[in-house]
């Protein structure tokens, strides 16, 4: 169960939805779902939200979201130019979603590589626009155990996408 700080940005990001008519998707390797599961914890969240990818693979990264090898190769998983990539798969891959938002990181407590340490986590903001598609990727470093590196990054993303909605 998310925290009430996770409960409260769902709440307003599916609020910040429902007034656009818009469906929201995400795609996620470190937090194994648990985007996904604070989004549907808030009632009527078949209003807004449409899907969720756990691409915790390349492979899968790949092939659910076309991620390109060259990507994963050059980059790695855990990169702002994989999260973009897997974003834009996401609306790719769900056509009636007009947000969608990617998460791939190191929540520990093993996976670190030099320059990638334990808590780096990538983000990848899609949205649909008149004329197309706008992309946006940020990383961020949390403290933490496993399950904090988690749910930190679970907040962060609904946070940043309430912003990306509503580009300043």
């Amino acid at each position: 169960m998310s925290d009430d700080k996770t409960r409260r940005l769902a709440g307003d990001l599916g609020a910040k939805l429902l007034e656009r008519g818009w469906m929201f998707a995400c795609a996620e390797s470190c937090t194994g779902g648990l985007l996904s599961a604070a989004m549907t914890e808030i009632p009527g969240s078949s209003q807004w939200f449409d899907r969720g990818f756990i691409t915790y693979s390349n492979a899968a990264k790949a092939q659910a979201l076309r991620v390109s090898d060259d990507t994963l190769e050059r980059f790695g998983a855990v990169s702002e130019e994989t999260a973009m990539e897997m974003a834009a798969g996401v609306l790719g891959a769900a056509r009636t979603a007009n947000l969608a938002v990617s998460v791939s990181g190191i929540a520990g407590p093993g996976g670190a590589t030099p320059g990638k340490p334990v808590g780096m986590v990538c983000f990848g903001f899609s949205r649909r626009t008149g004329d197309g598609v706008v992309t946006r990727a940020v990383t961020r470093m949390f403290d933490g155990d496993r399950q904090q590196v988690r749910a930190a990054a679970v907040a962060f993303a609904l946070g940043a996408a309430l912003e990306f909605i509503e580009p300043r």
